[in-house]
């Protein structure tokens, strides 16, 4: 799209939330240890393969080792920005791109993506585990990864204190009950703003968004230019409760935030202090693929292969707050009892999305921002 998702970078599954509660990462590249895992010393240096993503890819040292060891194959990672940003840098480069895999594509911006050619076709060995709903391209040039939910989050303590029920759909939201309570995220500036948007759009149609967003705006809607703003300054819920900054018990955030409270909270707490409104959700889906011009074609397709195995699909909850697409990959507990599975989430067909993407957000400008 014309419009680039420019100061939020891309949470899926509220990844950005470890940062947000001071919590360090390991850092997913190619390093000396990940190396000796090829072999003894004096064996010879593996071959690298690069992997461009965006700025929340994160993997475990000891899977990457794994795929060295078992492909010869090290693994560099490069981090262009937001998935909006890093696409359009591939974009910039087609045919002489940064690296050989591309992570973090979403189906809001696919279409984008197959338009402007930056893939090969590459079916990646294992992808008939992978169920065709997240299949969305049917010449392969993208391999589904992973899959989130943008919903709105809601502050446990809050309602409770008030004797009121949290909202569980996107009418909900629209009660005067709710009046002054939600904030969201600019779509024009923000992966989950956008979701969420497209998520409305999705429930309300073509039309019937725009009415639905002006309730919004009549209910106090407050509206800012980030997920990091609205969730960690906004929010009263956030960081486990313990360093809540704002007013706003409702934020668009992610149905995986709540296992993020978990985790992070100090003191860890038994309960997330947080909840997701099934109701008001947009499932995203993640893809890889491989690049058109790739120096290390080999390598990369070696690469895709290992991103949907049982290993890396394990290893990727807990890493980027993020859900499987393979079937045989199970959940960690935390995910297990703290998260929410979201049943019937809102979708649309990459190519819809393709057609009114910026003119939606357009409108939605000079509606909710004037």
């Amino acid at each position: 799209m014309s419009t680039t998702i420019s100061s939020s970078t891309k949470r899926m599954a509220a990844a950005a939330l470890v940062a947000a509660l001071g919590v360090t990462t390991l850092a997913a590249c190619g390093t000396e240890d990940v190396r000796d895992a090829a072999g003894k010393t004096g064996a010879p240096a593996p071959k690298t393969v690069t992997l461009v993503s965006h700025d929340s890819f994160n993997a475990s040292k000891e899977v990457l080792a794994e795929f060295t060891k078992e492909t010869g194959f090290k693994v560099k990672v490069l981090k262009a920005g937001d998935a909006g940003e890093a696409v359009n840098k591939e974009i910039l480069t087609k045919g002489s791109p940064q690296g050989d895999v591309f992570f973090g594509v979403d189906n809001t911006l696919l279409s984008r993506a197959l338009d402007n050619g930056i893939f090969v076709p590459y079916e990646a060995k294992g992808v008939d585990r992978v169920p065709a709903t997240y299949r969305l391209d049917k010449e392969n040039r993208v391999t589904p990864i992973d899959s989130g939910d943008i919903c709105v989050n809601y502050d446990k303590k809050y309602f409770a204190d008030k004797k009121l029920a949290p909202p569980v759909t996107f009418d909900d939201l629209a009660k005067p009950a709710y009046k002054d309570l939600l904030v969201v995220e600019n779509p024009e500036r923000s992966s989950p703003g956008l979701g969420f948007l497209l998520g409305t759009a999705a429930k309300y149609g073509d039309e019937g968004w725009q009415d639905y967003w002006t309730k919004l705006k009549a209910n106090g809607v407050k509206t800012v230019d980030s997920w990091e703003l609205a969730y960690n300054q906004e929010f009263s819920g956030s960081a486990g409760g313990k360093q809540a900054k704002g007013d706003r018990p409702l934020v668009v955030s992610y149905a995986s935030s709540p296992p993020v409270e978990v985790l992070y909270g100090e003191p860890q707490p038994k309960v997330a202090p947080t909840g997701v409104s099934t109701g008001t959700c947009f499932r995203q889906i993640e893809f890889a693929g491989l690049l058109n011009g790739a120096k290390n074609p080999e390598g990369g397709k070696a690469l895709i292969d290992f991103l949907i195995s049982k290993k890396f699909q394990e290893d990727m909850p807990l890493q980027m707050f993020v859900n499987p697409v393979a079937k045989d990959a199970a959940l960690p507990e935390l995910f297990t009892k703290h998260g929410v599975v979201v049943e019937q989430p809102e979708t649309m067909a990459p190519e819809k999305i393709a057609e009114k993407r910026d003119p939606w957000i357009q409108q939605w400008s000079s509606l909710v921002l004037k």
